[in-house]
């Protein structure tokens, strides 16, 4: 019986890190950190490729780490060589200002389908305090 979400047995940190190779990922330092039965979780630095002119964590890169993580977890969970995954509509409430450390993702589903899933991403700073909610749908196609 599976115990888990994920299409593949067995999944590393690793195997999830080489995936941000030459990507807007790389550049922001995003790492993953831990997959759970269903959900996973990545940080990210604040540093000066993520700060905005006022020297707070930029929203667009809370967005990118959002996105990231709900991405990846539909890369996951699809049989890759018969489906892709793409983003079709983020949203974000940025809750709280970060000016430097770490910002850690969570990203668990709200809804698996067919077609269709959308994840809850919950962004907190060092402190544990949530910073950004976020939620991504992401379309399912078939390959070609």
């Amino acid at each position: 019986m599976r115990k888990h979400i994920w299409y593949l047995e067995q999944l590393s940190i690793a195997d999830l890190n080489s995936l941000g190779k030459n990507t807007m990922g790389e550049v922001l330092g995003i790492e993953f950190t831990e997959v759970g039965s269903d959900y996973l979780k990545a940080t990210m630095p604040v540093n000066q490729n993520t700060r905005q002119p006022y020297g707070l964590l930029h929203g667009g890169a809370s967005a990118a780490l959002a996105e990231t993580l709900g991405s990846v977890a539909s890369a996951l969970i699809i049989d890759p060589d018969k489906q892709i995954c793409v983003g079709i509509e983020i949203n974000a409430n940025h809750l709280k200002g970060v000016k430097e450390g770490f910002v850690t993702g969570i990203c668990s589903p709200l809804h698996i389908g067919a077609t269709t899933h959308v994840w809850d991403i919950r962004i907190t700073n060092v402190k544990h305090q949530l910073i950004c909610i976020s939620r991504l749908t992401v379309a399912i196609l078939k390959k070609h």
